[in-house]
């Protein structure tokens, strides 16, 4: 990787000018005035996003903007700019190589809509938390204004809206296919999940003087080209995977001239052109040699098919997640109208060396000076944080990590982790001694691994502890425990949290570490994930079942004992999820009373682009599996008023949810829930003010309580937990 970790020239004159300046170590410019300061007549790259402009190693923008630094090149921000004209677009001058473009840190889709497609009011990555900052589909918008400032200068998109939406994707809030991204935003190129390795090898290419267009060999990127290159072996998808014919039956890759296809139906991808008939692959009868990978290319159904016929795309889907091991996947390809859009294989993970390089860079761990005394929510919810790994091997249905981040665990040294720490503890401000997190998309997944790297290699499973654990993973959290306990034990630091997942399927692996995060780590409340109970659901999630979480509740509830302290597990449940029947629901409310848990608020499954869940959703298939015409179905759980009860069942507390409750279970045929038995879910009576007009005797509803106000006290003296969904 050509100038891959190379260190910058000094920088050391101009830090001593900013600091006299703002009294602080230098930010990333994001106006004019302070790259005069800097003594600089333009920047190399110009990085556009969504959020606002913090400098810690949990923003992406960020971490991109320091690795180009140290890569020698000068590197400015806009940040949140008013895209209503290119004038904000170009603040900061024509870029000498390119602008990078980014969403921020979330999806903007889903920063900007609930589960429920309302409008949210609030936006955590913006200064004051107030919503309205950015545009619907920033990576689009974003590209178009950066075009009409300076058409001639590449546009280069990424982050995990631009790598979520990578080929022809569903999507939830137009209820449509739509195509790639990369074509709505008229870019030059893709970047694709973590991205340190490709900015920088495409950086030192274009500053070389190679032109974009001919840059088609960078791992972990997409582009568009007019054909498949000679000499390469193209292979037809349903080789891999067959749907089966439809009725009447027609190529999906063949077009007419006028852009139909062969049976007559009209392309519904949305953009989408006419394109000529397309060249015909090759169908082979045997599977293609592992010498053969490197020249090997999968073309998968074109946009306009998958946007035509939903078993279609939950093939495609399937076959995406297929490839996506950086060890054995090949290059995909995907006919949009006249133009293919080609996917590289997944870049290559981070070592742990390269992971400490790029988390050492010189962030100031702070708001630009920009931003004054304002308060960034999602920077106050991370400062005190530090991410020890990346990537997670879960697989989970409904999460988008594996297709951005990837399954391979990427973790920093144990030595690195402690240098953060010591930095938090030295110079941001505020700091009182906690650590408030030690984690990563899972808490304990801290070098994890395959036991074998020529299995890994050539592993093509959605998930390495699914339908349990694979016996070729190492499960042993001894470093993990190692890097805990040197961490609390630093002069300065009081307690170290862990507010990260905890995979509680493999903590039971290991007692100790169990022991470790409940005599030590946890501030009362610990957040746990089963997700659902009933087997319906949990298959389509690919979570293990109910077994291994009263086993973990009883490790975590024994060793708080033996540490004296009252502790609580706070788990998360998703409601409407794909796979999950009304009667799923209720056993879970039932559940729910039955054990003490009050959820304060729930989380309606969201079907995000490129997740599997959201195959199942769209197409009613299920592509964990074969996917052919008649292949397992998938309960989907749609519409506002379904949704809704799901939700209820999770609030089944709420009086305002006893009306739609009481009318599911007479409907469900389980009238005999409805009353002021312990045994029974909601009463029969309404109070005042809630739920309609109030029915049956008057009385006063208990008050609900949050973690804000207390727990209430559950009958016999056992103690009233709570419940919360996890944010889809």
């Amino acid at each position: 990787m050509r100038g891959w970790m190379q260190t910058a020239p000094d920088i050391t004159g101009y830090r001593k000018h900013w600091a006299a300046r703002f009294g602080s170590a230098p930010f990333l410019p994001m106006s004019r005035a302070e790259m005069e300061l800097l003594g600089w007549d333009s920047c190399d790259v110009i990085i556009i996003t969504g959020d606002a402009y913090v400098d810690h190693p949990s923003f992406g923008m960020a971490i991109i903007g320091r690795v180009l630094e140290a890569q020698g090149f000068r590197v400015g921000i806009i940040a949140q700019p008013d895209w209503h004209s290119a004038d904000a677009f170009a603040a900061l001058g024509r870029p000498n190589l390119f602008f990078g473009i980014t969403a921020g840190n979330m999806d903007s889709m889903v920063n900007r809509y609930t589960a429920d497609r309302r409008l949210r009011s609030d936006d955590a990555y913006t200064p004051g938390g107030g919503g309205g900052r950015r545009p619907d589909r920033s990576v689009i918008v974003y590209a178009q204004r950066a075009r009409e400032a300076f058409r001639d200068v590449p546009l280069v998109i990424g982050g995990i809206e631009a790598s979520l939406r990578r080929i022809a994707h569903f999507d939830y809030w137009s209820e449509k296919v739509r195509r790639s991204v990369l074509l709505d935003a008229r870019a030059d190129l893709l970047v694709y999940g973590n991205g340190e390795r490709q900015i920088c090898e495409l950086a030192h290419r274009l500053a070389a003087g190679e032109p974009i267009h001919d840059i088609t060999d960078l791992r972990g990127t997409a582009f568009a080209r007019k054909g498949v290159p000679t000499g390469w072996i193209e292979i037809d998808s349903t080789h891999l995977d067959a749907p089966g014919p439809l009725n009447p039956a027609i190529d999906p890759y063949a077009l007419t001239a006028g852009g139909t296809s062969a049976s007559g139906a009209t392309p519904a991808c949305a953009g989408a052109t006419s394109a000529p008939l397309a060249e015909k692959v090759v169908r082979f009868v045997r599977r293609v040699k592992n010498a053969d990978r490197e020249r090997s290319v999968i073309r998968i159904p074109s946009c306009e098919a998958v946007a035509a016929d939903p078993v279609l795309y939950a093939h495609a889907s399937r076959i995406l997640h297929l490839e996506s091991n950086p060890g054995n996947a090949r290059a995909l390809v995907q006919r949009h109208g006249d133009t293919d859009v080609w996917l590289n294989p997944p870049p290559i993970p981070l070592t742990t060396q390269e992971m400490d390089w790029v988390y050492e860079r010189p962030y100031t761990r702070a708001p630009h000076p920009f931003y004054g005394k304002a308060n960034i929510p999602a920077y106050k919810m991370i400062r005190f944080s530090v991410a020890i790994q990346r990537g997670c091997f879960g697989g989970c249905t409904f999460c988008s990590i594996t297709e951005h981040e990837g399954r391979i665990i990427q973790s920093r040294s144990e030595d690195s982790v402690v240098r953060e720490i010591e930095t938090v503890r030295d110079t941001v401000t505020g700091f009182t001694g906690v650590i408030s997190d030690l984690g990563g998309p899972t808490a304990n997944m801290y070098r994890l691994a395959c036991k074998s790297r020529e299995i890994e290699a050539a592993c093509r499973r959605p998930s390495c502890v699914y339908p349990g654990i694979c016996p070729n993973l190492n499960t042993d959290h001894a470093p993990l425990i190692r890097l805990y306990r040197r961490a609390r034990a630093l002069p300065g630091i009081r307690k170290v949290l862990i507010a990260s997942g905890v995979r509680y399927d493999l903590a039971i692996e290991s007692p100790e570490y169990v022991k470790e995060l409940a005599q030590h780590h946890t501030g009362g409340y610990l957040k746990i994930a089963p997700e659902a109970l009933a087997e319906g659901p949990l298959s389509k999630m690919m979570k293990p079942g109910v077994a291994a979480y009263d086993r973990f509740q009883q490790l975590f509830e024994r060793y708080s004992k033996e540490a004296g302290k009252e502790q609580y597990l706070i788990p998360y449940f998703i409601a409407a999820h794909p796979g999950t029947s009304d009667q799923d629901m209720l056993e879970l409310a039932l559940w729910l009373k039955k054990n003490g848990f009050r959820a304060d608020q729930v989380q309606a499954f969201l079907p995000g682009p490129m997740a599997t869940a959201t195959a199942m959703y769209h197409s009613g298939k299920n592509p964990l599996k074969r996917i052919t015409r008649d292949s397992e179905s998938v309960l989907v759980p749609k519409g506002l008023k379904v949704r809704r009860l799901h939700k209820a069942f999770l609030r089944y507390h709420d009086p305002n949810n006893w009306p739609v409750l009481r009318e599911a279970l007479r409907r469900m045929g389980r009238a005999d829930l409805i009353g002021n038995g312990r045994r029974q879910l909601v009463p029969a009576y309404q109070p005042p003010g809630t739920g309609g007009a109030p029915t049956g005797r008057r009385a006063t509803a208990r008050p609900f309580h949050t973690q804000h106000t207390g727990l209430p006290r559950a009958p016999r003296g056992k103690p009233t937990q709570r419940a919360r969904p996890k944010p889809s």
